[in-house]
């Protein structure tokens, strides 16, 4: 067996009160020894069951039946997956083949060292191995993925790392057993552009450098044109497609595939809506930020972290204000203070005529209903315990006191009708919707109460580009009927084109570009406005490894100029 992984006529499904639900049928596939091979489709399609599949990670609620063939390391032997016996998967796990996780917060224990969790997979390996030996390992390949400072970083806990550098974390427990096959799932969903370029040239480094064979999965086609050689194509747990990443980006033949690459969002790319945006411009500002400062305080004696760093700018009824830039640029920050959530410490922000700058909870309580908020992850930020309909009635609740019980519930069809969301799913949990309908459940709670202003933060984040396609067309027939201004946070510059009417760049605090998207990201003046855009990955792979050779010139320019100032 030439091929380090050959997958044959796998079929899993999934007990459930309802019966059986195939989640994968009839899949065949191989993995070449140093080749990257992407799994995309959209939420539901087999694709993260059939990764499992390969290491062994079924539930009991799951049936399996053909063949998985994983070559062992050395090439010796082979072994089924789904045959061999659980004892015997250990062995296996870490040695042949091993996983990159999706979210690296929870992959990763909060309670130990991330050297301890590195050591934790030789120890299973070796039982004899030393706790020296261990942690020498551990630092090398802390190293190897890029770590500043393993030895001493080495001893520090998974919270203490920005969210690109756990993700390395990540990558370095999957590396240092040497497998020659890495599973990787969704490895830069929730991250930056910039970050995801550094994971994309790590993964790549991966395959180049350490000779290992990368099964990716991922819904980011702008991903898979940058990193992938093969491409297979998932939808409904059968695979439509399957050719090379320049032949299958250049010629697509399924409908399934034409119609994937058809959503992704494109810079330049505008959603028609029913009527044009109606901006008052000379109106007065519905947000009005001048030298906005933002601090967070320090604690045990240490200083404070400045996280908006004099901000200026404003947002006039009835406009879409794109907001950008990486984690840690104080984006999430701002919608917070102007939700009345996190409190201002200098300058001056003025949120519907009121100064937010010393305002009192119950001053501003009265404004908050004039506000709503979409939060990143639909999945966190409802009750559990709620049904949707609960939630979505909840502002009511608190805000409309007059209403009676039946005005609430047609107020709540309604919202649910705007939404595209059958009145029946008021009647369902929040688990029992998929990550798209709990996005527009979300932004139908956020517009419950009218509101003249609407923060969404990273709403289509998480989501299949499918799936996000239909929610930011939503998004705008919403705006384009109802008239209400907007904060569009986004790490996404391409999600923010299609939106804004302008777009505000943050970076480490401050506001280094501001203007319209032809002036912002088709003429960018600012080196970190064109780093942003350069790491932005695009679906063709020829024009992806032209972009990839022009970050590769900015950072050594930004880095060269560093080393001069320096």
């Amino acid at each position: 067996m030439s091929d380090v992984l050959q997958i044959r006529d796998l079929n899993v499904a999934f007990s459930s009160d309802a019966g059986a639900v195939r989640a994968v049928d009839g899949v065949s596939l191989e993995v070449r020894p140093r080749e990257v091979l992407a799994i995309v489709g959209e939420s539901g399609s087999g694709k993260t069951v059939t990764a499992k599949t390969i290491l062994g990670l079924l539930p009991e609620t799951a049936t399996s039946s053909g063949a998985v063939l994983l070559r062992s390391k050395d090439g010796a032997h082979e072994n089924d997956v789904i045959s061999v016996p659980k004892h015997s998967l250990r062995r296996l796990r870490g040695e042949d083949v091993s996983m990159v996780f999706q979210e690296p917060s929870t992959a990763l224990n909060p309670v130990y060292t991330v050297g301890w969790q590195i050591a934790e997979g030789l120890r299973a390996h070796d039982s004899k191995l030393g706790r020296k030996k261990a942690r020498e390992m551990a630092i090398d390949v802390l190293r190897k993925v890029g770590i500043p400072d393993p030895e001493s970083r080495v001893d520090y806990y998974p919270h203490q790392f920005s969210g690109g550098q756990k993700q390395r974390v990540v990558i370095a427990m999957a590396l240092v057993l040497d497998p020659g096959l890495i599973v990787a799932d969704e490895p830069t969903t929730a991250l930056d552009v910039t970050v995801q370029a550094e994971i994309l040239d790590l993964l790549r480094r991966c395959r180049d450098e350490f000779g290992a064979s990368i099964v990716l999965i991922t819904h980011n086609m702008g991903v898979v044109a940058d990193l992938a050689d093969r491409v297979v194509v998932m939808y409904q747990g059968k695979i439509v497609e399957e050719n090379d990443a320049r032949t299958l980006f250049a010629a697509p033949t399924h409908e399934y595939t034409k119609k994937l690459l058809g959503a992704v969002p494109r810079i330049g790319q505008a959603i028609a809506t029913s009527r044009e945006r109606q901006v008052t411009s000379d109106a007065a500002p519905v947000v009005r930020a001048t030298d906005l400062r933002i601090q967070y305080p320090g604690r045990f004696g240490r200083p404070g972290f400045l996280a908006v760093d004099g901000v200026s700018f404003s947002i006039a009824p009835g406009e879409v204000v794109g907001l950008v830039g990486e984690s840690g640029s104080g984006k999430t920050t701002i919608g917070r203070a102007i939700a009345g959530l996190t409190k201002v410490t200098g300058g001056s922000l003025q949120v519907l005529g009121t100064e937010m700058n010393g305002v009192k909870e119950r001053q501003f309580r009265k404004l908050r209903q004039r506000i709503g908020f979409v939060f990143q992850d639909p999945a966190s930020s409802f009750n559990p315990l709620l049904t949707i309909e609960e939630c979505v009635a909840e502002p009511l609740r608190i805000h409309r006191r007059e209403m009676s019980d039946a005005d609430v519930t047609r107020r709540v069809d309604e919202l649910l009708e705007a939404v595209q969301l059958p009145r029946s799913y008021g009647r369902r949990f929040p688990h029992e919707l998929s990550g798209g309908q709990r996005q527009r459940a979300s932004l139908a709670r956020g517009l419950a109460l009218d509101p003249e202003l609407l923060i969404a933060d990273e709403p289509t984040s998480a989501l299949d580009v499918s799936v996000q396609e239909r929610v930011l067309e939503l998004f705008a027939e919403l705006q384009a009927e109802l008239g209400f201004a907007s904060l569009f946070i986004s790490h996404d510059l391409a999600v923010v084109d299609i939106l804004s009417d302008r777009i505000a760049v943050l970076y480490h605090g401050r506001l280094v570009e501001e203007g319209t998207g032809a002036q912002v990201l088709g003429a960018p003046k600012d080196p970190y406005t064109q780093r942003l855009l350069a790491s932005l990955p695009v679906p063709d792979p020829v024009e992806q490894a032209q972009r990839r050779q022009d970050l590769a010139q900015i950072v050594a320019a930004e880095k060269s100029a560093d080393a001069q100032r320096g």
